[in-house]
């Protein structure tokens, strides 16, 4: 197949471009930058999505698109507190989805659509969430409302317009290929840095409780959903993807500490505006329509990911920096009445 995924650039975007080239399929990118990892390894049009484009039959904004079989859209800004305090970027996922639907409907292609576990909010309600018990109305965030308004255009161009989608709801991925903290801050491979350079970490939420997956189950999700959805197996589906277990971050934490070999400064401090403190997710849906099994439990993600981590800064030492955990923070992002402390959340 000829596959094209947004925000090919990405941590996500990076693997499943690597998974799918390696299963012998052609893969185009569509990002704003040049992959900090693997370079040109795969074609990828530079092109930022988040403008207000008219549609073409070619391509987005007079751009002119290859020919594909099949669109995975993962582009989008992915820092929750950042789109909490600058809420016109929350605006601007949607519109990146609209123009990448706008091309999927011109070309008749079906489409992946990454949505989050944030759709859920966090109101502690279930055990365990499957698909169906998404309450928009308990959004915590302007990251999660886009997410919503993102599901809601798929939903609504395969009503109108006949589109064929899968939508995969993730939760926290981690792994290879997510350490640019200069301008993206996750959690763990943030952690990983600085007990690494025994540096104090601060843990928002004693008993926040989240499903963290390791990137190489979520790749093999997603690779399942693409040959189902082109295949004809499965369409217009929303699904889970994660482990389809609840950890708490603290544990994370003193994992990460366990494989550096450090005794963790940790700080404990309240969760973070807009954060979603429990959510562990139900994957039956992913089990029987796509025989998806996650295998990779969060105690064995943390030492491959520690290792790639030891691995990749030996051969890039001029890595080895303080991270500024924020650096789109200004005075003037901040909202009346927010208050953060110094840091960063799940």
């Amino acid at each position: 197949m000829r596959i094209l995924v947004t925000g090919s650039s990405g941590q996500i975007g990076t693997n499943l471009a690597l998974r799918l080239i390696a299963d012998g399929h052609e893969v185009f990118g569509v990002d704003k930058r040049l992959n900090p990892w693997v370079g040109n390894a795969f074609p990828t049009l530079l092109q930022d999505l988040a403008g207000h484009y008219a549609p073409f039959p070619g391509g987005i904004n007079g751009v002119e698109y290859p020919e594909v079989d099949i669109v995975v859209h993962l582009a989008a800004h992915a820092k929750v507190h950042q789109l909490v305090r600058q809420p016109h970027r929350a605006l601007e996922n949607a519109i990146m989805t609209f123009n990448v639907l706008e091309f999927a409907r011109g070309r008749n292609l079906p489409i992946v659509f990454s949505s989050s576990r944030e759709v859920y909010g966090d109101v502690h309600r279930f055990e365990e969430y499957p698909e169906t018990v998404a309450d928009f109305a308990f959004t915590e965030s302007t990251y999660s409302a886009s997410k919503i308004a993102g599901e809601a255009f798929v939903y609504s161009y395969a009503r109108c317009y006949g589109l064929r989608y899968l939508v995969f709801r993730f939760s926290n991925v981690y792994g290879r290929f997510d350490n640019d903290l200069h301008r993206m801050v996750r959690v763990l491979p943030l952690w990983i840095h600085k007990l690494s350079r025994n540096e104090p970490i601060t843990v928002y939420g004693e008993d926040k409780t989240l499903d963290f997956t390791y990137i190489d189950d979520c790749i093999d999700g997603i690779t399942r959903g693409i040959e189902a959805l082109a295949g004809g197996r499965v369409a217009n589906g929303t699904i889970n993807l994660a482990y389809g277990q609840g950890n708490r971050l603290l544990h994370a934490a003193e994992l990460i500490g366990q494989e550096l070999g450090v005794e963790p400064d940790i700080t404990i401090s309240p969760p973070l505006l807009g954060e979603v403190t429990h959510y562990v997710a139900d994957v039956t849906r992913a089990r029987e329509l796509l025989g998806y099994e996650p295998q990779v439990s969060l105690e064995e993600g943390i030492k491959r990911s520690v290792a790639w981590f030891r691995e990749w800064r030996a051969e890039h030492p001029e890595e080895e920096v303080a991270v500024v955990e924020d650096p789109d923070r200004t005075a003037t992002d901040i909202p009346h009445g927010f208050k953060e402390p110094a840091g960063a959340g799940a």
